[in-house]
């Protein structure tokens, strides 16, 4: 296998999520959620509330505004990321404030654009390129390519994560040389190293297997 398989992989990866992702609304096992709580920085209990505000926000926004917008709802350590597209101002404006309603909401980032909703083809290009970007965070080695969650919508890759700021910069650089990346938004966490190491260290001990009890020994003598 040559060094360009996890960009191969992630590429295919790409072109079936869409496919996936109208058929199932989610896709996952119990594995595959077992790996990712533990190679994400945040906590299970962050990951667990994240994965709800995101289930309320999407299910009020289609409630009351229904096909009239195409909202993309991203939240990462309780704060939300809001791109895609709004008829007005004020349905954007909107928007924002029934997603900072639901409960245990942070802060809101809404990086809607006022327009007409994006064809499934601009969507389509959007993920490819989120999966360059990721394909290119391993290919640097950098960093965990785990550790930094993309975003990209009309060509505009917002990025999220805990990181440190050498992770940071390093993320950055990296989705800003990405073919098909127009602009960068960085909405990443930056904490001390200090903290990203006692954060990895923890998720060290998190995957460690418990090793297996010893079987009894039957002393029978002679």
């Amino acid at each position: 296998m040559n060094h360009r398989s996890p960009l191969v992989a992630a590429l295919l990866l790409a072109v079936s999520l869409p496919a996936l992702q109208a058929c199932f609304p989610v896709v996952a096992t119990g594995v595959a959620v077992g790996v990712l709580a533990v190679t994400d920085r945040r906590t299970v209990g962050a990951q667990t509330e994240d994965e709800a505000i995101e289930w309320k926000a999407s299910g009020r926004i289609s409630d009351r505004f229904k096909d009239s917008v195409h909202v993309n709802v991203t939240s990462y350590n309780r704060k939300i990321l809001l791109t895609g597209e709004a008829p007005s101002e004020q349905v954007k404006a909107e928007i924002g404030e029934v997603v900072g309603k639901v409960d245990n909401v942070v802060t809101v980032w809404n990086e809607l654009q006022v327009g007409p909703v994006s064809s499934l083809s601009a969507r389509g290009t959007d993920s490819y390129t989120t999966s360059k970007i990721k394909a290119r965070f391993v290919d640097s080695g950098q960093f965990s390519a785990n550790h930094v969650k993309v975003v990209t919508e009309g060509g505009i890759a917002y990025l999220l994560g805990i990181v440190n700021e050498r992770e940071a910069k390093a993320a950055i650089q990296v989705t800003r040389t990405t073919s098909g990346v127009r602009k960068v938004v960085n909405v990443l966490e930056v904490v001390s190293d200090a903290e990203t190491r006692r954060i990895d260290a923890a998720l060290a001990s998190q995957q460690k297997p418990t090793p297996p009890a010893e079987a009894p020994v039957e002393n029978r003598g002679r």
